[in-house]
């Protein structure tokens, strides 16, 4: 890998901003659409072609072309206004993987959980007083489980079922309660995030004693 093709498309990135009137007018915000549909796209490949036959490599490497022009495209645009670039961008994850691996990158023991130590430099860096900061607004079951995630590798004393559970008795277990709500006129995703709430409530409560 020497980067040729990466620096190819930088300069690509430029030229279309220059010169194309469609790709000249977006913005941070109009863009917005178009890296979620991506990025979907790259989960979509994962989860149903990827590494099972050649077709499905060739599916997978396009799709994370599509992702990773987004990332240029907006470093292009942040470039424009003089925020950062896309050198900054990559330095930037750089130190932070760098920072956040000790046990990679300065001869320390490698932690027992390494999740845990990952959440807690984190929180360290950001200057978090929360395990809820800087969670993202998405669907509500992915929601659900950072949130769940957060809670207890930051020990939050709130009470979480941890009854163990297979990938094979969970997928049609909320395919069922999905179906019952459609059949009772009960928005499950709404029902969700309002459980939800009521969890980040217990969680907030918990952490201020």
């Amino acid at each position: 890998m020497t980067g040729g093709e990466l620096l190819r498309l930088a300069e690509v990135m430029h030229r279309l901003r220059a010169d194309c009137p469609w790709d000249a007018e977006q913005t941070h915000r109009s863009l917005v659409p178009y890296l979620v549909e991506e990025t979907f796209e790259v989960v979509e490949a994962l989860e149903t072609v990827a590494g099972d036959t050649e077709a499905g490599d060739v599916q997978l490497r396009e799709e994370l072309g599509d992702l990773l022009f987004q990332v240029y495209f907006h470093a292009e645009i942040a470039a424009e206004r003089g925020a950062f670039d896309l050198d900054d961008v990559a330095a930037g994850i750089a130190d932070k993987l760098v920072r956040r691996h000790p046990h990679v990158f300065a001869g320390e023991d490698v932690p027992d959980d390494l999740l845990d130590l990952w959440e807690r430099r984190k929180a360290v860096e950001k200057q978090r007083s929360s395990a809820l900061d800087g969670i993202p607004d998405m669907s509500a079951l992915s929601r659900a489980a950072k949130v769940v995630g957060r809670a207890r590798s930051h020990r939050v004393d709130v009470e979480l079922d941890a009854t163990p559970i297979s990938a094979d008795e969970l997928g049609p277990a909320l395919l069922a309660l999905v179906a019952r709500a459609q059949a009772s006129g009960i928005d499950a995703e709404q029902a969700t995030r309002d459980a939800l709430r009521a969890l980040e409530a217990r969680v907030v409560a918990a952490e201020r004693g």
